[in-house]
C-alpha cells in the first residue's frame, strides 16, 4: 500500500515509517515540523535506503490536504499528528481542540472525497482517565485534561463515520507509554522542551542536560510507592500499526480497537534502576509530591491484540533503556537544527 503517515516526522511517526517500508509499503509523510526537525527526513532516507516524499504543511489547512490527496495515489493514512503535551492543554484548551479534531476533519473529508477507505487513528490510554489498570477495549472512556478528551471525542467521531460510511475500515490504537529508539542510534525521542515523559527525563539527566530527576510521590499504593507505567519500546508499537494496517485490509469491521502494550508494570523506580544499568553508573533523584492528574497504576490488557492482530510486544525494559542511552548519547542535543 502507499501509506500517507501524518506526523511521520515526530517520535513514534519516523519509527512507524521505518517499519512500513521494511514490510514493503510506500510511504508519504506530512508534518508541520512544529514538534519535529526537518533534519530526522534525511536519517530516514538513510536507514531504508529510499526518497521519502515529504509535504510540510499543516493538516488544518483544507486546500493543502485536499491538494495532496487530489495529486498523490494513497492507499491508507495513519493519523499520528496533533499536539500532545497534557499539561499545555491545561493551559491552551482551545488550541488542542481547535488543532487535533480540526487535522482529523481536514484528513477525513479528503480521504472520503478521494476513496481512501483505510485509516489507523493514533489513539491513547488517556481515553481510559483515571481507570487505567488492566483496561480492556470495552471498558468507558473518558478524561482527566483536554488533551486527553480531544482524543476520546476523535475517536466518537471516527466511531460515527464508521456507522454512516460502511466502506470505511478504522482502527484506533490504543497505546500506553512509548520508549525506547532505533538501535542505530540515529533517531529517538527529543522532546522540543522539558520532557514530559519519565523515560527522556532520565535520559537528559544520564547526559548531563538536567541536575536530576524528580520524582513525584513515593506513598503511591504499589510495591515500592511510585507510579507504575506499562512501557512499550517504539519499535514495537511501530510494528503494530503496520499489523493494524494490514489488518484493515482483510477484515470486514468498520472499526476497530486495540490496545498496544505489554500488559505488564514498571514503577517509576524499576525503570531508573534500569537506565542506571544500562549507563553504569548511578543517576541522582529527588523525592517530591505527587504530580497532579497521575494515577498510581497503569497498564493495558493487550490480549485482544495478541489475538487479532497475532502482534505482541517482543523487547524488554532492559532493551528500552539501552536503545534509549544510545539514542541519547549519540545525540545529547537531540536532533541538530
Amino acid at each position: 500500500m502507499r501509506v500517507l503517515v501524518s506526523g511521520g516526522a515526530g517520535y513514534i511517526g519516523s519509527h512507524t515509517v521505518l517499519a512500513l517500508v521494511a514490510a514493503g509499503h510506500d510511504v508519504v509523510v506530512v508534518d508541520d515540523f512544529s514538534n519535529a526537525k526537518p533534519t530526522v527526513v534525511g536519517r530516514l532516507e538513510a536507514l531504508t535506503g529510499r526518497h521519502i516524499p515529504v509535504h510540510a504543511f499543516d493538516l488544518t489547512d483544507i486546500d493543502k490536504t485536499e491538494h495532496l490527496f487530489a495529486t498523490d495515489t494513497i492507499d491508507a493514512v495513519i493519523h499520528f499528528a496533533g499536539y500532545k503535551a497534557v499539561g499545555e492543554s491545561v493551559q491552551k484548551p482551545l488550541d488542542y481542540y481547535q488543532n487535533n479534531l480540526g487535522s482529523t476533519f481536514s484528513l477525513v473529508r479528503a480521504m472520503q472525497r478521494h476513496d481512501v477507505d483505510k485509516l489507523v487513528f493514533s489513539s491513547s490510554a488517556t481515553v481510559y482517565g483515571t481507570d487505567q489498570a488492566g483496561a480492556t477495549e470495552d471498558r468507558p472512556t473518558f478524561a482527566t485534561n483536554p488533551y486527553g478528551w480531544t482524543k476520546v471525542m476523535q475517536e466518537q467521531i471516527l466511531r460515527d463515520i464508521a456507522v454512516a460510511d460502511p466502506d470505511m475500515r478504522i482502527a484506533l490504537l490504543r497505546y500506553f507509554n512509548p520508549v525506547g529508539a532505533h538501535p542505530s542510534g540515529t533517531i529517538g525521542e527529543d522532546p522540543s522542551d522539558v520532557p514530559n515523559n519519565l523515560m527522556p527525563y532520565i535520559a537528559q539527566v544520564a547526559v548531563g542536560r538536567r541536575e536530576k530527576l524528580q520524582v513525584f510521590g513515593d506513598d503511591y499504593d504499589t510495591p515500592d510507592g511510585t507510579g507504575v507505567r506499562d512501557y512499550i519500546h517504539v519499535e514495537d508499537l511501530a510494528a503494530g500499526h503496520v499489523a493494524a494496517l494490514e489488518k484493515l485490509a482483510v477484515t470486514d469491521e468498520p472499526i476497530s480497537t486495540w490496545n498496544l502494550g505489554s500488559g505488564r508494570g514498571t514503577s517509576v523506580l524499576e525503570l531508573l534502576r534500569a537506565f542506571e544499568k544500562a549507563v553504569g553508573r548511578e543517576l541522582p533523584y529527588e523525592v517530591v509530591g505527587r504530580r497532579a492528574g497521575d494515577v498510581a497504576t497503569s497498564y493495558a490488557d493487550p490480549s485482544k491484540a495478541n489475538a487479532e492482530l497475532g502482534w505482541s510486544t517482543q523487547k524488554t525494559v532492559e532493551e528500552m533503556c539501552a536503545d534509549t542511552w544510545r539514542w541519547q548519547s549519540q545525540n545529547p542535543d537531540g536532533y541538530p537544527d
